[in-house]
């Protein structure tokens, strides 16, 4: 017999959701517009209750927005049943478990369930957090459990991580793998490692932020500002954070930071744990890093001053690397006169040296040049940008910085001075994104594509990150975090084996090894 002969692809069986809170919900309404029967159970009625409200609403509001006919809307709803604890599921394929993040709870609530089911039915949990591993090893059939890992609100986003534990069986991956793409959803695989693919390759969004505001070098609303305008980010990591909730931000990476034994990749922050002491939970609480009280003030970016200074020449020293773009954009201003010679991959302005982060500080980088260089960070897209973040080196003038900002100025550019702290804030935290979801792709966690897809589809970053390092050049990535991993010293930044042999062997991202 076929071995995936009693694994429709995709599974058209009856679906049983466990947990009839909000993200329950939002799944047994995908499986049910799906197609399938659903069994919505809770073992608190009221919960059931106010679950299936919920879904009647959302289901109303696809009517309004024309998005559903009314009577699919009515079919739709008649097809999720309420369930008691006792209701049969013989004919159940899947079950999909929404409760509490805890261990023991899941065990309990699965292993009863578990016994109820015929022995083809595949279980799955939505956790975000927990080791479908671990999970698995503790119910009677290890090879038929799977995460399957929904982002909130799960009618919407259309990404869904599909993680195999260590004994997951690959048809039973192939099965929900389909379910998913059939659902509508856009299903990346994954093994169960702690954060699997967004909640481990997201961290560095938040820490690298979190890192810049202890050592004082942006306020958070600037911060926030240099990420989305100049970064391409949707939202800055300190609204983000606010939003989600420091509570729950800082839960997660503590999870994931001891899921792999402390590495000081993934610590925690004291800044962070700060709010979370004072219960400055963000807009839930009321405040965060912004206050969200009626009557308060919305934060507003600070903005280097126009001093009126603008440039009388620029020179374009050598190829500028990530920022070859910024020499056609000079080159469309005609107030400025550009002139390209070779050189180290600078910008002179009226004589004084620009140059882009490579992870060193701006005094660092005038040392070894023997000059004073102002730097200037990370842009997504040079000709789109509004903002650019600056940083100057004790070494220079008044009159220095000046000139940079009038240069950034007459291209249209708002400007935000930050302290001199390693890699700035676009770069930094745009390599360690990079450098994290390589070692992703080297521990066999994920493909480079399904990380890039997570990525994109599950946190709304501008690019994935692997095509992102090879948009910046893999080898100015390998540069920016050898000279963060000198500057610190404490392993947070070590380059990953992957990105060190792809520059090594001058392969591309799609040729190196592990992809």
């Amino acid at each position: 017999m076929d071995e995936r002969s009693s694994f429709p692809l995709p599974l058209t069986k009856a679906v049983a959701v466990i947990g009839a809170g909000t993200m329950g919900c939002g799944i047994a309404e995908v499986a049910a517009v799906a197609g399938h029967r659903v069994y919505l159970r809770d073992n608190n009625p009221a919960a059931l209750d106010k679950g299936l409200a919920l879904v009647q609403r959302s289901l109303d509001k696809r009517v309004q927005r024309g998005r559903l006919d009314a009577a699919v809307r009515d079919a739709v709803f008649e097809r999720i049943v309420p369930a008691a604890a006792d209701t049969a599921l013989h004919d159940v394929g899947l079950v999909i478990e929404v409760i509490v993040e805890d261990l023991e709870a899941k065990v309990a609530v699965l292993s009863r369930v578990e016994a109820q089911l015929e022995p083809e039915a595949i279980i799955a949990t939505n956790t975000s957090s927990l080791s479908v591993t671990a999970l698995a090893g503790r119910l009677a059939r290890p090879e038929r459990v799977v995460g399957m890992h929904f982002f909130n609100p799960a009618t919407v986003l259309p990404l869904v991580e599909v993680i195999a534990g260590h004994s997951t069986a690959p048809e039973v991956m192939r099965c929900i793998t389909d379910t998913a793409r059939a659902w509508g959803k856009v299903p990346v695989a994954c093994s169960s490692t702690p954060g699997f693919i967004v909640n481990r390759v997201a961290r560095p969004f938040y820490g690298e932020a979190l890192r810049v505001l202890q050592e004082q070098g942006a306020s958070p609303v600037g911060l926030d500002a240099v990420l989305r305008e100049s970064g391409g980010f949707k939202m800055g990591p300190c609204e983000l954070m606010d939003l989600i909730g420091h509570d729950v931000n800082f839960a997660v990476t503590r999870s994931v930071y001891q899921g792999f034994f402390d590495d000081p990749r993934y610590k925690p922050s004291l800044v962070q744990k700060a709010l979370v002491d004072a219960g400055w939970l963000g807009r839930k609480s009321g405040r965060g890093f912004f206050d969200y009280r009626e009557g308060a003030a919305p934060p507003v970016p600070e903005e280097a001053g126009d001093q009126g200074v603008r440039p009388a020449q620029v020179r374009v020293e050598g190829h500028l690397g990530p920022a070859a773009a910024l020499e056609d954009v000079l080159r469309g201003q005609e107030a400025i006169a550009v002139q390209h010679t070779a050189g180290a991959g600078l910008l002179r302005v009226d004589g004084l040296a620009l140059a882009l982060s490579d992870g060193r500080t701006a005094t660092e980088r005038s040392a070894a040049a023997g000059e004073p260089v102002v730097l200037f960070d990370l842009a997504l897209d040079w000709s789109q940008c509004t903002r650019v973040a600056l940083a100057a080196p004790l070494q220079a003038s008044a009159e220095h910085l000046a000139k940079a900002i009038g240069l950034f100025a007459v291209l249209g550019k708002k400007v935000t001075v930050l302290a001199d702290v390693p890699g700035l804030a676009v770069m930094r935290t745009v390599a360690m994104l990079v450098n994290e979801a390589a070692d992703a792709v080297y521990q066999g966690v994920a493909s480079a594509e399904d990380v890039d897809a997570a990525m994109k589809m599950g946190v709304n970053y501008p690019i994935g990150p692997m095509a992102w390092g090879r948009r910046i050049g893999l080898s100015h990535v390998l540069t920016v975090m050898q000279h963060l991993a000198r500057a610190y010293g404490d392993g947070r930044y070590r380059p990953s084996v992957w990105l060190q042999r792809a520059v090594h062997s001058s392969a591309t991202v799609e040729g190196a090894p592990h992809d």
